[in-house]
């Protein structure tokens, strides 16, 4: 059981209740973030551009997001992504991998193996080491490795609000919001 209520969406100002009504799955991390009212549609806006609009490989994004799951124990997140992973071409050794921390594990390619190790480094440590970041840059190009980095970041920030407010879990919701390129 969560550990603040859900909004009652009738005491949400207008522009909020309207956007949740307006989205295509009404999800438990949706009514939780709604209590933040001036944050939650740039939020949103954030979530969808990230699952939608960025050069970043799918496949590499949601490594990046199962890697984060992993790394903060957010069974939530670990729920949503690993539908959305295998959508996006994420093996099933690759998944057991990750969820066993096996980021070097040698079911992954140079680039994914780079990437899950960047964003565990991401998590521990604010910097990513030298070789780390001359790796990934090798492999990404430089917009990729800033919204790899974003991805991460936005992952972390969203497994911390979900883990201490105690979200309830949903069914996943797969493709819904998610372009596969």
């Amino acid at each position: 059981m969560a550990r603040l209520p859900y909004p009652d969406p009738a005491a949400l100002p207008a522009e909020i209740r309207d956007t949740l009504a307006q989205l295509p799955v009404q999800l438990n991390v949706f009514r939780m973030l709604a209590h933040a009212t001036t944050l939650f549609r740039p939020w949103l806006r954030l979530g969808t551009a990230i699952l939608n609009e960025l050069e970043l490989d799918p496949k590499l994004r949601e490594l990046a997001i199962l890697a984060v799951a992993q790394e903060t124990d957010c069974a939530y997140e670990w729920g949503q992504h690993v539908p959305l992973a295998r959508l996006v071409g994420v093996g099933e050794e690759q998944i057991q991998a990750i969820e066993r921390g096996e980021v070097e594990n040698p079911c992954f390619g140079a680039r994914e193996r780079i990437v899950l190790l960047a964003t565990q480094a991401w998590l521990r440590q604010a910097r990513l080491s030298d070789e780390i970041w001359t790796n990934l840059a090798s492999q990404l190009s430089p917009r990729q490795v800033i919204e790899l980095c974003l991805v991460v970041g936005f992952y972390s920030m969203l497994a911390r609000v979900l883990e201490s407010a105690e979200v309830d879990l949903d069914a996943p919701f797969a493709q819904t919001f998610v372009s596969q390129r």
